[in-house]
């Protein structure tokens, strides 16, 4: 299961997710942003480094590796691209790295060359499996994060109970969109037999368009799209909210005739902007 592409799009989004996964809180006053280096003289490719602002030097750079397969040289090469990427750029900041691992089973074991990071501060583990629960004061993200490591058979009801609690603590309408595609997203992954329209009937997706977050997106677009395109006159101004709330309100179960009746385009220019964003 492929699943590198989401982790990394949490982390963009929420780089503190990884020091929450390390039980570790960011100072408030560091900045950090999420991003890939490629290490120059070898090709490889440091697919995730949290790195802190420059005015915080104190504070560590913290390499992420996510693994959803098995690879017995794993440590030889995540090891071996750290120290040359601390050869290249020989930064100021000390170093952290953390491993995820989407179950423990694919971790193949620290070989001995390794052990002296074992159970150090610098270096860390960590399963999805075996993640609490119930864990007190969990983040939305990281509970999220954690379902791609849930077992099958308990995903969906793990899943649905996510988007409830999105619906009740993201109280952002593109935010809670953003947490919805994401879960869905992940059981995609998870069930590769079904259809995105089969996962969206497992989540009860389709119960969404009653709720006030799908109200309150459809009334984001007559406001947003259609008053700010006759008002203003400006064309853009329609298909610019069409192009950001017609893929969000397929993903609950829309069809392309409802999205274009609530944003009053027409069904060409909604299935437009919906094959653009299948293709990006």
């Amino acid at each position: 299961m492929k699943t590198d592409s989401l982790f990394y799009r949490l982390f963009s989004d929420h780089p503190e997710l990884v020091f929450e996964l390390m039980g570790e809180e960011v100072p408030a006053a560091v900045s950090y942003t999420f991003g890939s280096q490629e290490v120059k003289q070898t090709s490889f490719r440091l697919d995730g480094i949290l790195t802190p602002s420059v005015q915080e030097p104190n504070s560590p750079i913290v390499f992420v590796e996510v693994m959803g397969y098995r690879d017995n040289n794993l440590y030889f090469s995540f090891f071996a691209e750290i120290f040359l990427y601390l050869k290249d750029f020989t930064p100021a900041n000390d170093w952290q790295a953390v491993l995820i691992f989407s179950r423990q089973g694919l971790d193949p074991g620290l070989s001995v060359h390794f052990q002296d990071f074992d159970n150090s501060s610098r270096f860390r583990r960590i399963y999805l499996d075996q993640l609490p629960a119930d864990a007190v004061d969990r983040s939305l993200e990281l509970d999220v994060l954690q379902l791609i490591g849930v077992q099958e058979a308990i995903a969906p009801d793990r899943a649905r109970q996510l988007i409830q609690r999105a619906q009740q603590e993201a109280t952002d309408v593109a935010e809670q969109q953003r947490i919805v595609e994401l879960i869905t997203t992940i059981l995609v992954y998870k069930f590769p037999n079904l259809s995105r329209e089969e996962i969206r009937q497992m989540l009860g997706l389709d119960e969404l368009k009653q709720t006030r977050f799908y109200q309150e997106v459809k009334q984001e677009g007559r406001e947003e799209g259609v008053e700010e395109g006759r008002e203003e006159g400006r064309e853009e101004g329609v298909e610019e909210t069409v192009a950001r709330l017609a893929p969000m309100l397929l993903n609950l179960g829309a069809t392309v005739e409802q999205i274009a009746a609530q944003l009053q385009v027409d069904v060409e220019t909604v299935q437009r902007f919906i094959q653009s964003d299948g293709n990006n």
